[in-house]
């Protein structure tokens, strides 16, 4: 796949990075990768797919793309964990989602409403009067981590290390060898932990998410202690992610879109549509993966099998030819086309806890502040690209009491 020419223009290695200046370099890319180059080939043969229609085709179709990319790349030499959702096709993929469905529903997750809002409470009350703080560090990080692990019946004393799990895991740099040792040995004690507290399940029920998970059934079925295991561990690493990173960005935009603080504040019904405005404007992580089963076309372009396929869903949910004025906030503008959790099969099991958690947690802040701003004088911290998350890693506020 060949570049547009461009004399002006230095061939792209890489899409630019976030961290550059909060992502205006790179979205201003894609706009025009949207436009010049829908599927391009990056210096490592790997395709990157940014028109809405392309990543949405692609993700409903799991037979002619593969979410199971270990296998496909490694030539079947390895295979996915076991319970590893994200990486599994059909008809595994259907089989396990539907045991732990049967166990995380939406009345479970609902039901997780006053829990919520006690944690979120409590690490704004140890906020005591401060006049600004990192929200990052002190409430977006903790409280998804807290709450998880809550759910998974992690004792408190122990909820340190989940969050030191969690940090590793996003911020290791797998591509040094110092950050791989980081991952492997975090992945290693992360499996040990949960593994002892799936056979103390299977010993002695508990009443926690852990022990439905090892007691549910479907036709005859039940998740192995590997299945159960993963499980764990994707909650903790997505569903701490998302939430995080989704309160970091919407009160980064309630900082950039004037009036839109007061007018929360007012009807606080309202936080449910600007919350999807945030996910679309800016989707927790930036890219998903898929493997062509076969040899296809996308946007005519010719892929060959078993080619690392990146959905941009940053991309996709600015998507001019969907998206009306696409990198402005619009009030009430309708998300159904949003991609900001993806689409099909592997729509994440999560998105609703963290549209909650995310709800909760502003609303409390609204009551308890009367304004709320981004420091200005400190700088902030963005996520690198190759933790494909689209957030930051600081996020300094200043607030004055109600």
């Amino acid at each position: 796949m060949t570049a547009v020419p461009d004399a002006d223009r230095p061939e792209v290695l890489a899409p630019p990075e976030v961290d550059l200046d909060g992502g205006a370099t790179l979205l201003a890319w894609l706009r025009r990768m949207r436009d010049e180059q829908p599927v391009w080939r990056d210096p490592q043969g790997r395709c990157h797919v940014f028109r809405h229609e392309d990543v949405q085709r692609i993700t409903a179709d799991p037979a002619l793309f593969s979410s199971d990319t270990v296998t496909r790349l490694s030539g079947g030499e390895r295979q996915p964990p076991g319970g590893t959702l994200l990486l599994l096709d059909p008809p595994r993929h259907g089989k396990l989602r539907r045991l732990v469905s049967k166990v995380f529903t939406a009345k479970m997750i609902s039901e997780l409403e006053p829990r919520i809002t006690e944690v979120a409470t409590e690490l704004l009350d140890g906020l005591a009067d401060a006049d600004g703080f990192d929200l990052v560090e002190a409430f977006a990080n903790p409280l998804p981590v807290i709450v998880i692990s809550s759910m998974l019946g992690v004792p408190p004393s122990d909820r340190p290390l989940f969050q030191g799990w969690a940090d590793n895991l996003l911020t290791a740099n797998w591509e040094t060898p110092e950050g791989a040792e980081v991952l492997g040995r975090t992945v290693q004690e992360l499996g040990d932990y949960l593994g002892r507290h799936v056979a103390e399940r299977r010993a002695r029920e508990h009443d926690d998410l852990m022990s439905l998970l090892v007691r549910a059934e479907v036709d005859g079925e039940r998740l192995n202690d590997e299945d159960v295991v993963s499980f764990a561990a994707l909650l903790l690493l997505a569903g701490h992610v998302t939430t995080s990173v989704l309160l970091g960005n919407m009160l980064l935009t309630l900082d950039q879109e004037e009036g839109e603080l007061g007018r929360l504040r007012e009807d606080r019904a309202l936080i449910a549509p600007f919350t999807e405005e945030v996910l679309r404007l800016r989707p927790p992580f930036l890219k998903i993966e898929r493997v062509p089963t076969a040899p296809v076309a996308i946007a005519g372009e010719k892929v060959p099998e078993n080619t690392m396929v990146y959905l941009w869903l940053l991309s996709a949910n600015r998507d001019e030819r969907v998206f009306p004025e696409p990198d402005r906030f619009v009030r009430d503008r309708p998300h159904a086309k949003q991609l900001a959790f993806g689409h099909g099969i592997h729509y994440c099991l999560g998105a609703p806890l963290a549209r909650m958690e995310g709800r909760i947690a502003l609303d409390l802040m609204l009551d308890r502040y009367a304004d709320i701003r981004v420091d200005r004088d400190s700088p902030l911290s963005y996520f690198a690209n190759r933790v494909n998350v689209f957030g930051l890693r600081r996020l300094p506020l200043t607030v004055r009491r109600a």
